[in-house]
């Protein structure tokens, strides 16, 4: 079997969000363990919508992702093509022209819904004459053309849905071109898998009711339709659609928020899966837990707080040498010890740059007990101080005021780092070093 070819087919008309980035990832990792090709197919045909930005946005997210794709595309850059199928459309008879107007088309519409009939086009405009055309055109009417439909059911095996029909004699007949003599969505993308050598089109289950009328241009231009997989669609917590012009859960948020991009993919590709929903440590990992034949075909939830999760079990497993220029950046300095006392007590690497500050100062002490502290501080044992600190000390002070337990340990932490929680002092002390943690013990900012 020849190696797959798949796109990803965003408009660049806003920031792309978690649901576009699931249909992005199922897509670019099954080509990537099939040894194939994934293409970015920007839809960019809406000339006043569109924008470079956009596009350059949605580069960037992938990217990020880690999946940035073999070829890029823009329908823009490729109006010869269509025009070329639409002329051998027309040619054909299967693309003819209409004149009605948008409130012509409503009322036919209402009054065969009122006579209990489905309210599709009755192909009207097939029946007008040459010279019928000419006076409407010459009245001003520019056509607009739709595509004529074999009556006849349309089947396909969906790679996620199982088998799937529709009866085509219950559609009306398409508009792919409008009267102003741009394209619908639907001429372009067809044309363009067949000349891209489109294998397979993986996608969102609102394009499902697209399928059959796809499947018949295909055939009409001489083509095999591509195999379809038409997944789940991701939703809010609250259930609400995602929406790509209000920013829902943009991949650039997330970005911004900190989060790293292998919890973004492990919630996005898993979630309304069969596997459970976990931090998966690398994309060929992941790519290898697709399996079409069990994602759900209910929507799935996209919670963020259990991408928060996510992202906190990935953080404490990184090793220095994966955060290093990340912390650099940040202004730590506190190498790979400083990574390995704070990294399970994070969410994002970036609130590792919090824990710096109480590490270098000036941290403002908590003073409880100022004679427990004053005790704590003359036995501290003299430096170097290594990971046994925190016992040989804590141990001392123990002995020398028999506190333990709480009592012990969470004075000595306030006056230390001025919070409640954190992580684990043994690994902390050393860094705090000697002059710093006296200095806080006796109540002073340092």
């Amino acid at each position: 079997m020849p190696a797959p070819t798949v796109r990803f087919a965003p408009s660049p008309t806003g920031l792309i969000h978690i649901g576009n980035a699931r249909t992005a990832l199922l897509n670019a990792l099954y080509a990537r363990r099939e040894g194939g090709t994934f293409i970015l197919r920007f839809d960019d045909t809406d000339l006043e919508r569109s924008t470079r930005k956009y596009a350059t946005a949605i580069e960037t997210d992938l990217k990020w992702l880690g999946i940035p794709p073999d070829r890029i595309v823009r329908q823009s850059e490729r109006f010869d093509l269509y025009h070329a199928v639409a002329e051998r459309l027309k040619t054909m008879g299967r693309l003819y022209a209409c004149y009605e107007t948008p409130d012509e088309l409503e009322r036919r519409r209402k009054r065969q819904l009122a006579r209990g009939l489905p309210p599709i086009y009755d192909r009207a405009a097939l029946t007008l004459a040459e010279e019928d055309k000419r006076r409407l055109e010459a009245e001003g009417r520019r056509p607009h053309w739709r595509f004529r439909l074999d009556h006849r059911t349309i089947a396909w095996t969906d790679l996620i849905r199982g088998e799937c029909h529709v009866d085509c004699a219950s559609l009306s007949d398409p508009v792919l071109v409008r009267a102003d003599g741009t394209y619908l969505y639907t001429l372009p993308s067809v044309a363009d898998d067949i000349d891209l050598a489109i294998t397979h089109v993986i996608r969102g289950e609102d394009h499902v009711t697209n399928t059959a009328v796809q499947v018949q241009i295909f055939e009409a231009l001489g083509a095999s339709a591509p195999a379809f997989a038409h997944h789940n669609l991701l939703t809010a917590a609250s259930g609400e659609g995602l929406s790509k012009r209000l920013g829902h859960l943009s991949l650039a948020s997330l970005r911004e928020e900190g989060l790293e991009p292998q919890a973004v993919a492990s919630l996005a590709v898993l979630v309304g899966s069969a596997e459970a929903v976990r931090p998966v440590s690398s994309l060929d990992e992941l790519a290898g837990l697709i399996d079409f034949a069990h994602i759900s075909r209910a929507p799935a939830r996209f919670d963020e707080s259990e991408l928060m999760h996510l992202n906190a079990r990935l953080v404490h497993g990184m090793s220095y040498e994966a955060v290093r220029d990340r912390l650099v950046g940040f202004g730590i300095l506190g190498g790979e010890a400083f990574w390995n006392a704070v990294r399970a007590n994070l969410a994002t690497v970036s609130d590792a740059a919090a824990w710096w500050l109480v590490v270098q100062g000036p941290a403002t002490p908590v003073i409880a007990d100022r004679d427990f502290t004053e005790k704590a501080a003359n036995l501290l044992p003299p430096e170097p101080w290594d990971g046994s600190t925190w016992k040989t000390w804590t141990d001392a002070v123990k002995g020398a005021t028999g506190a333990k337990g709480r009592a012990l340990f969470m004075p000595l932490r306030l006056a230390l780092t001025g919070r409640e929680d954190g992580p684990e002092l043994a690994g902390l002390l050393p860094l705090i070093g000697s002059e710093r943690a006296k200095a806080r013990l006796s109540g002073q900012t340092a």
